[in-house]
């Protein structure tokens, strides 16, 4: 997602140094190591816990009995000095004078300072990669088989957990919540996730059949056969991005930071007593890395029956991209998953630029200047204000009492939050994620879904413009045809050359950011997901329809899936299925309800034609209106008002 569209990223911390100082390295403990900041944040929470590979010598307790003999040491030396008049001449129990002391101590000045580990290193003195090829012949047997293709064949359809193998930890205190079925006005709920609750920086997962209200699974339907499938993604897990509407986690370690001496903090608050920034900016994680090729590995288990077109083609396939970083390592990740090492020669990739004034459809944003302007494009920003002023009232509260001298914010707080999901899909395990209720944390889920409604989807006035340019290129190769005319972001560089934009294959697979998911989502009009909004900021919405992270997480997936049905007189069928969540295509004119969430390709494409013809560019993305902030003024087509004719 776009550093200038990125509702819920950092900002640059200028001010905060890379690295800790040697003399700030000097007030350091003796015994104090990189790995042990790592390993506070990682104590053992449970018996297979504390046999993980992250154990260390030292324990909780240890570190409790040592902060509470040196504290008493420190009374009773300076009792000896000055007697009870260094108390107020008051006589204090044990306890509360540890109390007291703990309030008294100050941060030590590398608090909040950001932390860098930079590897590899610029010139590594044993690097020498002519001594180390990587190919040196005797490869062994190598007949290769038939493709997979469980799409095709197998009786049930494989989901996705989104922990990846449990790479990610959530707190003790949260996962028992997740057990029990819990209800809402006398209806069924959802078990609660706390990985599940993190909007759009939760990792991908399947949603489960009926999500959507179609009770079906993306397995092939009976008497039909799949033909192609047009793949989109977006990139995996990554760090904060470098600018933020509303909070943004670089801004708390910033805010630590600037005046260590002055505050300090307890309770469960005391571990920010040692805390550093261990975020980068932008990359993918290492868990991100892992989420693109778990799904690419994934796509092939599913779909590799389809690479038999182009061996018989004698082509190979094109794959698009974009030259951000974490995107373009997302394609690479996914297709060592999809292809195997090495993929060379098997595929070609096509990165894309993103960048201002060239034509994108991947990136629409950056030639739509209306998407560019905040009151415009980032309508989210005056909802989430609101709503966490209710939701985390408590929260405020409660945590308050263990700050000592810095006053926390609702912003402050709410950065907190966010601090869970971007340390725990980064470092594995967040210490923050355990500060918040599981009714807090279903409010930030709802926050972030206010965020992209209104700044993303259907609620944004800019949504439905942006997501154009990549319905006229799926228009184009479900036709076979040609895009002849270019007023949207499609950019006739690669959309006129068969090289870079091939028609007539069974395979086509696109990497972009949330924000465009959201906004072809919203151009397809797909209006299952509009159903319940607008949303309101001053409550959450029973049973609504949409959910960011259900639609647009780290990894987000959808499957345009083409079939033949023999019991279809109606041609070819094509079908969407976002995070293994088959999706109806109702408000799609022309589409039938069918059990199995299929509609005619010719009704498809009729439909997108007009829609695409009714998209007016140059008002949309630069025409000069405008709309009050709130709800004064609201669309659930994500359109803006109309033109004035004359």
């Amino acid at each position: 997602m776009p550093a200038r569209n990125d509702i819920e990223a950092a900002t640059s911390r200028e001010d905060v140094n890379d690295t800790l100082p040697s003399e700030e390295q000097a007030l350091l403990p003796s015994h104090h190591h990189p790995q042990d900041d790592f390993a506070e944040s990682h104590k053992a929470r449970s018996p297979t816990f504390a046999k993980s590979c992250y154990q260390r010598s030292f324990t909780a307790a240890h570190v409790t009995a040592a902060f509470v003999l040196g504290a008493l040491a420190c009374v009773v030396g300076q009792y000896a000095i000055c007697g009870a008049a260094c108390f107020g001449g008051s006589t204090t129990s044990g306890a509360s004078i540890v109390h007291e002391a703990a309030k008294v101590a100050v941060a030590p000045p590398w608090v909040g300072s950001t932390v860098v580990h930079n590897f590899p290193p610029t010139k590594p003195t044993n690097a020498f990669p002519s001594m180390f090829p990587t190919n040196v012949g005797y490869p062994g047997a190598t007949p290769t088989g038939a493709e997979p293709a469980v799409i095709a064949t197998a009786p049930v359809y494989p989901t996705h957990p989104g922990q990846c193998s449990h790479q990610l930890i959530p707190p003790a205190s949260l996962e028992g919540e997740s057990s029990d079925v819990k209800h809402d006005h006398g209806k069924a709920k959802k078990p609660f996730n706390l990985l599940k609750s993190w909007g759009n920086l939760s990792p991908w997962y399947s949603v489960g059949q009926g999500t959507f209200g179609l009770d079906t699974s993306p397995e092939r339907p009976d008497k039909c056969v799949v033909t192609g499938l047009h793949f989109l993604h977006r990139h995996g897990a990554r760090y904060p991005t470098a600018w933020a509407d509303y909070g943004g986690p670089a801004n708390f370690g910033t805010k630590l930071h600037k005046a260590p001496e002055t505050w300090n903090a307890s309770g469960p608050l005391e571990f920010l007593n040692s805390w550093t920034y261990k975020l980068g900016e932008e990359l993918l994680t290492p868990f991100g890395r892992q989420q693109l090729y778990d799904l690419g590995i994934s796509a092939r288990m599913k779909y590799g029956f389809l690479l038999q077109n182009f061996t018989e083609k004698n082509t190979i396939p094109v794959f698009r991209t974009e030259s951000q970083d974490r995107m373009l390592a997302s394609a690479m990740n996914f297709a060592i998953g999809f292809f195997g090492y090495p993929f060379d020669k098997q595929y070609q990739q096509l990165i894309t630029i993103e960048a201002k004034s060239f034509n994108n459809t991947l990136a629409p944003y950056s030639t739509c200047s209306n998407a560019n302007q905040g009151e415009k494009a980032s309508r989210g920003l005056w909802y989430i204000q609101r709503w966490a002023d209710i939701y985390l009232k408590n929260a405020k509260e409660r945590l308050q009492k263990y700050f000592h001298g810095l006053e926390l914010s609702t912003e402050d707080v709410y950065t907190m939050q966010q601090m869970c999901p971007y340390e725990t899909v980064a470092l594995g395990y967040s210490k923050f994620c355990e500060l918040f209720t599981e009714e807090e944390w279903e409010g930030f889920n709802y926050g972030l879904d206010l965020q992209f409604w209104y700044g993303s989807a259907f609620g944004s006035p800019v949504a439905r413009i942006q997501g154009i340019g990549y319905i006229q290129e799926l228009v184009s190769r479900l036709t076979h045809t040609r895009i002849t005319e270019h007023r949207t972001s499609t950019n006739s560089t690669i959309t006129d050359s068969p090289v870079y934009f091939p028609l007539n294959e069974s395979l086509y697979v696109d990497a972009t950011h949330e924000v465009v998911v959201l906004n072809i989502i919203t151009a397809l009009n797909l209006t299952n997901f509009a159903a319940s909004g607008p949303l309101p900021h001053t409550h959450i919405p029973p049973n609504r329809s949409f959910r960011v992270s259900e639609l647009a997480p780290f990894a987000t997936n959808v499957q345009f899936q083409l079939l033949e049905c023999s019991d279809i007189p109606t041609g070819p069928q094509i079908r969407i299925i976002i995070n293994d969540g088959v999706v109806p295509l109702t408000g799609i004119k022309g589409c039938p309800q069918q059990k199995d969430g299929m509609c005619s390709v010719d009704a498809f494409v009729k439909a997108q034609k007009e829609t695409i013809e009714d998209a007016d560019w140059d008002w949309e993305c630069h025409g000069d209106w405008e709309v009050p902030a709130g709800n004064e003024w609201e669309t659930i087509s994500g359109t803006p008002p109309r033109k004035k004719s004359g």
